[in-house]
């Protein structure tokens, strides 16, 4: 990293604190081309911290870590904290076991104060941590770093509401990196951000407010008036700040996102107010380096690539998501009433042909899972099919309104539960191990778990024929294709080795996993493609002949399909279940991931042959 001459002196937080703000432009692109190569190598989350470099440079040059807490939104900006924070040797290890992680963490250095990964947390956590501070006597600042995709989430709009009546000095940045602002509008804004930000007319203000309000009888009315007279004004001519105001922050910007000078001396002016601000940062996703300029989406979150071109290393197999994405569009050409909702993520769920057909049956809400999830149970009972297409470790987040608002009143509501299980390198905050125990605890819902792409394309297709609630969760990456002309019934499973001594029943992708521990070995074996309905013939002969079940699933083993099916075997069986433990898993191939709960193909095989 020859190089690199201003980031190689950087080992510690200290040292970039030595670094004159002059070299900061220098340093910039040296953190630019240190994050294209470091992602190069084992993938992440590219676009968003290119962006997002001059803001969290400036960031540590006003603000002191630990003392001062900065909280990153998600966490897909923390890119350039970590290296200034004294982990850029690390980032050889990035996303891989042991290694660096690819989202803050507390664990991993004391200057992450809060572990991230899903969206719109980041001002919650940083009033609770402001006023830990107040409670305990303590010093420091807390500034919630969030990117306005973020903001969108109904939890970010609760926690202003909380921090602006608080009065308590609470600073968010909102990292804008799509909004498109005019150069009049900019620049009056800007203008108005820099007059009402300065000191004197803070003061000023706030003894004209004084004055007027110690004035007997009429003081409090005339202050009201003139209150009311200075916001119509104001709103008038800064109608992109009003709503913050009315939340009661001070707000300040819009602030060019790349000019560090600008940058420092704002948060300066903002970290001197006695109440709640927030400021406004315009930034460009995937500046500095033009294939995630130009393609920001593809570079949020990609794997190894070569840095010259931007080519993904690896040649992928068609996703299981756009096999999701293309039969639904499919079906809808034959069903007007399908339609498809996602949270923010319609290229990641394989909506986006949906979304290119059928405009009009497709529903983007944001970062809001909570009412993507009641908006389809009110769809569902106006008499349309919707689909909700979200991942599994986000669908966590709408579980009252599955259970409440779909499965309670039996809903044809088809949830999408994509990355369903162990993901590999995002790590613990993404894992979608969770879904079958949360679903499975509610009423009415059917849960389908295809092992190959064509059996999750027919699912789909069965599960909008049916009048109720289900669910159908499928991995990260590509299922085997599997074949064409299999037929798929309603809570059928498929018995893959005759009913003996000893049974395996296993689901979804680590069915392979348990197909090829068994290979060879005289072992009844099971593949489970639903949960419920299960298959009432094929239990009730495993429980005529199995001395020993053995279950195989990539969820919550204490929770999960194990768990649910254990209760209808005969007492004398056996039971093993082979699955996650509560035991946090972190980022690591999905491969090692496997091997740490003991559901590889190899540990499989071992607990079989322990009990044929």
């Amino acid at each position: 990293m020859e190089e690199y001459h201003i980031l190689n002196k950087i080992n510690s937080i200290e040292d970039f604190k030595k670094i004159d703000k002059k070299d900061y432009p220098a340093l910039a692109d040296e953190l630019r081309s240190f994050l294209v190569s470091a992602v190069s190598e084992h993938g992440g989350h590219l676009a968003s911290n290119l962006g997002a470099v001059e803001l969290v440079i400036a960031l540590h040059h006003v603000f002191s870590t630990p003392k001062d807490k900065i909280v990153f939104d998600v966490g897909h900006q923390s890119y350039v904290h970590k290296i200034l924070t004294g982990r850029r040797e690390a980032f050889k290890t990035l996303r891989t076991k042991g290694g660096l992680g690819g989202f803050p963490k507390r664990r991993e250095s004391e200057h992450d104060s809060f572990d991230t990964g899903h969206s719109s947390t980041s001002i919650s956590a940083a009033l609770g941590m402001l006023r830990a501070k107040k409670l305990l006597g303590e010093e420091g600042s807390v500034v919630a770093v969030i990117g306005d995709g973020a903001m969108t989430g109904g939890m970010s709009f609760e926690a202003l509401n909380d921090a602006g009546q608080s009065k308590l000095p609470l600073l968010v940045i909102l990292n804008d990196n799509e909004m498109s602002i005019s150069g009049n509008v900019g620049a009056l804004s800007n203008y108005f951000s820099k007059v009402r930000t300065s000191k004197r007319y803070l003061l000023f203000k706030r003894n004209i407010e004084n004055f007027l309000s110690s004035i007997p009888k009429i003081g409090r009315p005339l202050a009201n008036w003139v209150y009311r007279l200075k916001n119509r004004i104001k709103y008038f001519l800064l109608p992109k700040n009003i709503w913050f105001e009315a939340m009661g922050f001070t707000y300040l910007g819009p602030i060019d996102g790349h000019d560090t000078e600008a940058l420092i001396a704002v948060l300066k002016q903002a970290s001197a107010f006695k109440w709640p601000a927030l400021v406004h940062v315009v930034s460009k996703k995937g500046k500095g380096y033009m294939p995630a300029q130009l393609n920001p989406e593809r570079f949020h979150g990609i794997g190894p690539f070569d840095k010259e071109t931007g080519a993904e290393k690896s040649k992928k197999a068609r996703s299981n998501s756009a096999v999701f994405g293309d039969a639904l569009v499919r079906l809808a050409e034959n069903d007007n009433r399908i339609a498809a909702i996602t949270a923010a993520m319609s290229n990641g769920t394989g909506l986006s042909a949906f979304e290119h057909r059928f405009p009009e049956r497709f529903f983007d809400v944001g970062i809001a899972e909570q009412h993507a999830v009641t908006m389809a149970a009110g769809m569902a009972a106006g008499g349309l099919r919707p689909v909700v297409a979200i991942y599994s470790t986000f669908m966590q987040r709408a579980y009252d309104q599955a259970l409440h608002d779909v499965c309670l009143q039996s809903l044809p509501v088809l949830f999408a539960l994509d990355r369903a299980g162990l993901v590999g390198e995002d790590g613990e905050t993404h894992q979608g191990v969770y879904d079958m125990a949360y679903m499975l605890t509610m009423p009415n819902i059917a849960i389908a778990v295809p092992t190959t792409q064509c059996e999750l394309e027919k699912m789909i297709e069965l599960l909008l024929s049916i009048d109720m609630p289900a669910a159908i969760r499928y991995p990260r990456g590509a299922l085997p294709i599997g074949d064409p002309h299999k037929q798929i019934e309603f809570g059928k499973w498929d018995v893959i080795n005759p009913i003996s001594d000893v049974v395996v029943i296993a689901s979804g992708r680590v069915a392979e996993n348990a197909k090829n521990a068994c290979e060879g070995l005289n072992v009844g074996l099971v593949n489970a493609l639903f949960i419920r309905p299960f298959d009432e013939a094929v239990m009730a002969e495993i429980n005529k002949k199995a001395r020993c079940v053995i279950t195989v699933e990539d969820g919550i083993r204490t929770l999960g399909m194990g768990a649910y099916l254990s209760s209808h075997f005969k007492e004398n069986i056996k039971l093993i279940n082979l699955g996650v433990t509560e035991k946090i898993v972190e980022h690591a191939t999905v491969a090692q991931q496997d091997e740490q709960c003991s559901i590889s193909a190899c540990q499989i095989r071992k607990v079989v042959e322990e009990n044929l």
